[in-house]
């Protein structure tokens, strides 16, 4: 007989549900009447492990509800959920120590770190910010020095020129007051015998040459330019302008060859020519180059472009008498006067225009592309947002509107907006 059953009322030995060992059904003498079976008004002395719940013996017995399950005497189930709870109020006292331990000292130390941790920060915050504070004063100090001494180079310049050509002008005068006299007031035979004077004076005349220009009576623009402040300034650009040009492609502009997403921003390279693609004035039908809708002719202007799915495009600017039409240099992206553009084939970086192309020594493929276009200072900057460096800058006198333009020969390229 299993340890279960020889516990189970009314299967002991002996016919019928009489009771078998153990305790005999209601309360025992001197306890309070419990809660009795509503069944069969027993005391529910027994606990189904199945129902989970108190049961009385007769629902446990022959015949019973829950005959076959599994029984426990219900002191026994009692007794383990006090061990139980006993356990569980363990468990809490100790938590609630833990607790206590770390409110009193963990959370102290987390404070009085976090203040000089917060202290440290703005320290450094502070110096790394004065450092750079310092080197702009200092590089500005350095700029306008040398814009100054340029300044001053070019009046020097200038005012040498003005006193050479004052000296020339008047020695001019002077030769041509001299033959006006002795073509007034000279005989024949006088005149015939000053032929050797007259040359003289012309010969002289001849020496004094006319104005030629020269790059030496111009201001150099260049004495303003610095890579620190280039960086600088394009880092604080992009950091406070990115993304505020809505550039969007037109779709009268892409080529058969690449595919125009529904948002105007991203193209992708496909290697047949498309025969859905209507061809119009504005198309390029050969080379796999786009136009943005929008063009720019005089303020401050930046947008970026996702790169990194692609491993040959061109990103740039264009005027808009680019030639749409053939296979040759006119309507290829920087191999003509009207297109600058940063491109990419393969591992190889350069910056194209009118055919001439500058190697660029990157150390890795940037995935997106910064474009900057400051068209009161005539210049055009490549970023790399990622990292903040300027990839490349042209100076350039731009005649007439300008249009970001896009190339792509694999895979996908999209502005970022």
């Amino acid at each position: 007989m299993s340890e279960e059953s020889a516990g189970r009322p009314g299967l002991g030995p002996g016919p019928g549900p009489g009771p078998g060992p153990g305790p005999r059904p209601g309360p025992g003498p001197g306890s309070e009447p419990g809660p009795l079976c509503p069944e069969h008004s027993q005391a529910l002395n027994w606990f189904c492990c199945s129902e989970r719940r108190p049961v009385c013996a007769a629902c446990a017995g022959l015949g019973g509800r829950c005959q076959g399950h599994r029984i426990r005497r219900a002191e026994e189930r009692a007794e383990e959920l006090r061990n139980k709870i006993v356990d569980q109020c363990e468990r809490l006292q100790l938590q609630s120590a833990s607790i206590s331990k770390y409110v009193a000292e963990v959370l102290p130390g987390k404070k009085q770190r976090t203040v000089s941790t917060a202290s440290a920060a703005r320290e450094l915050v502070i110096q790394r910010l004065s450092l750079v504070r310092s080197l702009c004063e200092t590089e500005e100090q350095r700029l306008l020095e040398r814009v100054h001494g340029e300044e001053e180079r070019a009046h020097q310049s200038i005012l040498t020129q003005q006193v050479h050509w004052a000296e020339a002008l008047q020695k001019l005068d002077t030769i041509r007051t001299s033959l006006v006299d002795m073509l007034t007031s000279t005989d024949d035979l006088q005149l015939i015998q000053k032929e050797q004077e007259i040359f003289e004076r012309s010969e002289e005349a001849e020496g004094i040459l006319d104005p030629q220009e020269s790059k030496k009576l111009n201001f150099n623009e260049k004495c303003a330019r610095s890579l620190l402040l280039t960086q600088l300034w394009a880092t604080a650009v992009f950091g406070s302008l990115s993304g505020t040009e809505d550039v969007r492609i037109d779709e009268k502009t892409v080529s058969p060859f690449l595919q125009l997403s529904d948002d105007q921003r991203t193209l992708t390279f496909n290697a047949k020519k498309s025969k859905s693609c209507v061809d119009g004035p504005e198309r390029f039908d050969h080379w796999p180059n786009a136009l943005s809708t929008t063009s720019f002719q005089a303020g401050l202007h930046t947008w970026t472009v996702n790169v990194q799915n692609s491993c040959a495009y061109k990103v740039g600017v264009a005027l808009s008498q680019l030639p749409r039409k053939g296979s040759g240099s006119d309507s290829r992206l920087g191999h003509n006067a009207f297109s600058w553009v940063f491109s990419r084939y393969d591992q190889e970086f350069c910056f194209s225009h009118d055919g001439q192309h500058e190697p660029l020594g990157l150390l890795r493929c940037p995935a997106q592309l910064g474009v900057l276009l400051d068209l009161q200072a005539q210049e055009l900057l490549f970023y790399e947002p990622a990292s903040g460096t300027v990839l490349h800058t042209h100076h350039a006198s731009f005649q007439g509107p300008l249009f970001p333009v896009f190339a792509v020969a694999d895979q996908t390229i999209s502005i970022v907006h």
